[in-house]
């Protein structure tokens, strides 16, 4: 209440009115339309589509809304490429952020399909006679494993493919191999020769001095048995080495 020339003024102690804020422009995100455009793209041409685009469209499947080109990035910055985001295991994808057990699952369930599509294309020809297949496979099963697995393809007298398993998984540079372990399979499968296979987690598929000396105690410990040891292949992200090309037993 103020007092003017003798009069009383009742005031309400509101503050003035504010002028009005100007309109806020229209924010647009770069990631509207993004898959639209992907897709559209897709249907054209996969061939066209980069690594990370094409991850984007695999995680678009389990995560519906949002940004997914920086998880993409993400994920094949961390392991190293598209195989071995594939190839890494569900509990490791997990630890990269927005990446949860329904993407992880969807992640999986395309690698072993693309797995399943390799081993039956070897199945149905000699081993021998389909070796291009038989790498592909081999970089697909194994290139992008975090750690040194080691496996073994059991043969039969037609040199077709009776099983493939992984006979041991280590550390990320060493998988323990038992050359006894690997032929008594070979007798329960009734194997008539194997390849073995392993892979180096570092990316350089350069057989060890350690790879060199294991391969030649299973080539003898399957000798008196009459099971032959017709490779043995080392799997990196750089590419695949045959010990048997190599002149190394």
């Amino acid at each position: 209440m103020l007092r003017e020339q003798g009069a009383f003024v009742f005031t309400t102690g509101a503050p003035a009115p504010a002028e009005p804020s100007p309109p806020r422009k229209a924010v647009r995100s770069h990631h509207i339309g993004h898959r639209k455009r992907l897709r559209e793209r897709a249907a054209i041409s996969f061939a066209a589509l980069p690594d990370y685009e094409l991850l984007e469209l695999l995680l678009a499947r389990s995560l519906p809304r949002g940004d997914i080109k920086p998880i993409a990035k993400t994920l094949l910055a961390r392991f190293g490429g598209l195989a071995g985001v594939l190839g890494a295991e569900s509990a490791e994808l997990r630890t990269v952020a927005g990446v949860g057990a329904a993407v992880a699952l969807d992640l999986k369930l395309v690698h072993e399909a693309t797995l399943r599509m390799g081993r039956g294309e070897i199945r149905k020809r000699t081993v021998i006679s389909s070796w291009t297949a038989l790498l592909s496979y081999a970089r697909v099963a194994m290139a992008g494993a975090p750690r040194e697995q080691f496996r073994v393809m059991f043969l039969d007298k037609k040199n077709q493919l009776i099983a493939d398993e992984v006979m041991n998984e280590g550390t990320v540079d060493h998988a323990p191999v038992y050359p006894r372990e690997v032929m008594r399979r070979a007798l329960e499968l009734s194997a008539s020769a194997v390849i073995l296979a392993h892979n180096h987690p570092s990316g350089d598929p350069t057989p060890s001095g350690a790879d060199v000396d294991m391969t030649r105690q299973v080539v003898e410990a399957g000798r008196p048995l009459r099971i032959t040891v017709h490779d043995h292949i080392v799997v990196g992200r750089e590419g695949v080495a045959s010990l048997k090309a190599l002149g190394l037993f």
